[in-house]
């Protein structure tokens, strides 16, 4: 039985009455269709509660299986925070320094250079002015990463669109031929660090990433749904995802499923997207942060790593030119791995909350002012983004339920 049905649940300082809304918020998205299952754990002041309606799929074996806690999810970007927790247990060791280059663990990025204009001809470049550091890996800040421009009209942003992920060692080499598209610590740039870091890991404990992540974090937490594929047996239990948009006909397309591509071990195990995980376990990770690094007494990560994880590393000027789109750090920085809440605008996390969200629609949050923890699964593609008003809607229903 899921660790979350299973166990017996209390108010935890929320409104029994106000709560009711949550529900019926899941239940309006479970009831239009837009996904077939649905579910929001919040774990505060040592107790659980959760709110889970739906089934694993539309159709086949997963519309008789309801959503629960141990309903196995693509984590999407929630994997960068995992990868990250990883990376600091290494840090703790002393196997890995924040500020010393990784020029020796990753030779594919050393001595790199830059474009001498972001938007120009790959073969105009300039040296990096200095060596890539763990602490530009894990801040986002390494020189390169997601760019966004129509196919043809950036040719960096086509030529990193076309490196290929067969395996670790390839997609470094690739990755390594081309420029950086910004000097280390300039700016901000999604996902491309998270793969990086995920490579560091690996090459520093010499095991795969996965085994480490298993061994680092996922063993001494009981996370025993988390790793970056399916075991045949848990099948069963891995909800079906879907893609953003319908069919002409109305109907749900389905993006994965779970004879897909999670349900064999990966040549690349991606830190920037590849974890499948399940609420029970995801909560474990983040009650473990919530708690100062310890869970069920199990001290994972010291409570000053947490606090440096958690604390925004982007200086004012990183975040002007940074993000997505203009004004995309005005109520949030970036910590270690994952965002961290700097300005409260509306019913949601307050200021110092840290977390991330995922593609196929999965987000959690840690609020230390509310002593809180809220993870949210569903699986539909693109719809982790934080600005879409159902997550307006889902952190107004959360958090106008608390009631202490």
């Amino acid at each position: 039985m899921s660790e979350l049905r299973g166990r017996r649940v209390s108010a935890g300082g929320f409104s029994a009455k106000r709560l009711v809304r949550v529900r019926r918020l899941l239940e309006r998205l479970v009831d239009s269709g837009f996904v077939p299952g649905a579910l929001v754990a919040l774990a505060r002041h040592g107790e659980v509660h959760v709110e889970a309606t739906g089934t694993l799929a539309f159709q086949g074996a997963g519309a008789a299986i309801p959503m629960a806690g141990d309903t196995i999810v693509r984590m999407g970007s929630m994997t960068k925070p995992v990868v990250a927790a990883c990376a600091m247990t290494l840090v703790e060791e002393c196997l890995l320094r924040l500020d010393d280059p990784v020029d020796d663990l990753l030779p594919e990025l050393a001595d790199m250079r830059v474009l001498a204009d972001p938007d120009g001809p790959l073969h105009d470049t300039v040296p990096a002015s200095r060596p890539i550091t763990l602490r530009d890996l894990l801040t986002f800040t390494l020189g390169t990463g997601t760019v966004i421009a129509a196919p043809g009209t950036v040719p960096i942003a086509d030529a990193l669109e076309a490196v290929a992920r067969p395996d670790l060692d390839s997609w470094l080499r690739d990755l390594g031929a081309l420029p950086l598209v910004h000097q280390p610590g300039e700016r901000w740039m999604y996902d491309t660090a998270a793969d990086a870091t995920g490579a560091l890991i690996a090459r520093a404990t010499g095991r795969s990433l996965g085994e480490a992540v298993r061994e680092r974090i996922c063993e001494p937490l009981g996370m025993k749904d988390t790793g970056f594929s399916v075991e045949g047996g848990s099948l069963g239990r891995l909800a079906t995802a879907y893609e953003r948009d319908n069919g002409p006909a109305g109907e749900a397309i389905v993006e994965d499923s779970p004879d897909g591509r999670f349900s064999r071990p990966p040549t690349f195990e991606g830190a920037g997207g590849g974890l499948v995980s399940t609420a029970d376990d995801y909560l474990a990770f983040a009650s473990a942060l919530l708690a100062g690094g310890t869970y069920h007494g199990e001290r994972v990560l010291s409570r000053s790593s947490v606090s440096l994880m958690a604390t925004d590393h982007l200086t004012p000027a990183q975040k002007a030119v940074s993000g997505f789109r203009p004004g995309y750090f005005d109520n949030f920085g970036w910590g270690l791995g994952m965002a961290v809440i700097t300005r409260r605008t509306r019913l949601g996390p307050s200021v110092g909350s840290y977390g991330w969200s995922g593609f196929y629609g999965t987000a959690w949050y840690n609020d230390p002012a509310e002593d809180m923890a809220s993870v949210v699964i569903m699986q539909r593609a693109h719809m982790g983004d934080q600005t879409l008003p159902l997550w307006n809607d889902m952190w107004t229903a959360v958090y106008q339920a608390i009631d202490d």
